[in-house]
């Protein structure tokens, strides 16, 4: 029992799982923020594209 347990402490895999579990979480987090951010931006850009060219009157020329 006592060889268990001493295999069982000196055992880093379960460790390196949880590593790699907190950094795929802290890059999906990431990912997800930067989207949100750039999603906003690309709204507001939109936005005022659509006020810009909503004012604008195209006229074709007269080819008589």
């Amino acid at each position: 029992m006592i060889k268990f347990i001493k295999n069982f402490r000196k055992d880093e895999d379960g460790a390196v799982t949880v590593d790699w579990v907190v950094l795929t979480a802290a890059v999906v987090a990431l990912a997800a923020i930067a989207y949100n951010q750039v999603q906003t931006g690309a709204s507001a850009l939109a936005g005022n594209i659509s006020s810009s060219l909503s004012g604008i009157t195209v006229t074709t020329p007269n080819t008589n």
